[in-house]
């Protein structure tokens, strides 16, 4: 009779942990957000991924009537921003924005202290956008044919900068030097902004650039653009031929911009983040101001289990592309 009694009331207390589940994820989506969310950016103020992450915050700050803040983190990979996420507390109200690089391509390239698949985990991918190979105007190419022509006459004399070495920027500038024959020198720099400060200035003479930081100089004719690695060309630049119609069909590549979280925030928190930020960029003026920095918004169809497929098969496209150079990473 005891251990009916026993059994009775394990099963009873079982039930209502159980039941208790679904609720407390429901009060935990509806209570928020109840203070300001801080979304962490592994780029300086005026990168790509920092314009990206203003415009959305903007956005989602009228939609939620609560404050976003965008905190920039940049340098290491972004492993700066997210170990300062992983820190947080995990309660739904710390995140990264960072270009998906930060699972294909840095993982090859940086001392994790963390698996970037599984301490981390995207939420929704933003924005996406082609990186552009952007020249100093005033060397004597209009391109790409050229370029290489340059480079080949001027040994010892042309380097090239990414915004960050070991990132998806440096890794094409390798990648074009083997498959163009040249031997360009690698200088990298901690963000967009001061490399093409130095490509304007003469000290750098050519760049891998996301469309986002380099269209606002293209135009005005402050750097060339000398090809797009899109599959087809841009409508933002449409007289800019792509990679693969210059002659190099493997360096063309889209680089996506996602939102992180830690997997242990709420379920429901993170769906809730997902649906507001897809809202975000769904809407006519996120739109146009991501248009007008060259870049494409993420889809509203999009599933979180169907970027994470995308982002371990670009991880593993990523391995191949750098055995294929025989790429040797600091892994600083």
């Amino acid at each position: 009779m005891t251990s009916n009694i026993i059994r009775l009331v394990r099963r009873t207390c079982l039930a209502t942990l159980l039941s208790a589940l679904p609720l407390s994820s429901a009060l935990a989506e509806g209570d928020w957000p109840n203070r300001p969310i801080r979304i962490l950016v592994p780029a300086p103020a005026g990168g790509a991924s920092d314009m990206i992450a203003r415009t959305i915050a903007e956005s989602m700050r009228q939609n939620l009537r609560q404050s976003v803040v965008v905190e920039n983190k940049p340098g290491a990979g972004g492993i700066i921003a997210t170990d300062a996420m992983l820190g947080a507390p995990r309660d739904g109200y710390t995140f990264v924005l960072s270009p998906n690089s930060l699972v294909t391509e840095n993982p090859y390239s940086y001392k994790f202290r963390f698996d970037p698949f599984k301490d981390v985990v995207p939420v929704a991918e933003v924005a996406s956008v082609p990186l552009v190979l952007v020249a100093d105007p005033r060397l004597p190419v209009t391109n790409l044919s050229e370029m290489v022509a340059y480079v080949k006459a001027h040994p010892g004399k042309v380097s090239y900068a990414s915004y960050s070495s070991g990132t998806i920027s440096h890794i094409k500038g390798m990648q074009f030097n083997k498959a163009a024959g040249l031997d360009m020198e690698h200088v990298g720099y901690k963000g967009s902004p001061p490399a093409l400060t130095d490509l304007m200035g003469g000290q750098i003479q050519i760049m891998f650039d996301g469309m986002g930081t380099a269209l606002a100089l293209v135009k005005p004719g402050k750097v060339r653009a000398l090809a797009v690695t899109s599959a087809e060309r841009s409508p933002f630049l449409p007289d800019v031929p792509t990679m693969a119609e210059a002659g190099y069909p493997n360096l063309s590549q889209i680089m996506g911009t996602s939102v992180w979280s830690t997997p242990d925030v709420p379920a429901a928190i993170r769906s809730r983040l997902q649906r507001e930020l897809l809202k975000a960029v769904s809407s006519p003026s996120v739109k146009s101001q991501l248009a007008a920095l060259g870049m494409n918004p993420g889809s509203p169809t999009q599933t979180t289990a169907d970027l994470e497929k995308t982002l371990k098969r670009e991880n593993e496209r990523t391995g191949q592309a750098l055995r294929a150079i025989n790429y040797k990473p600091s892994l600083n």
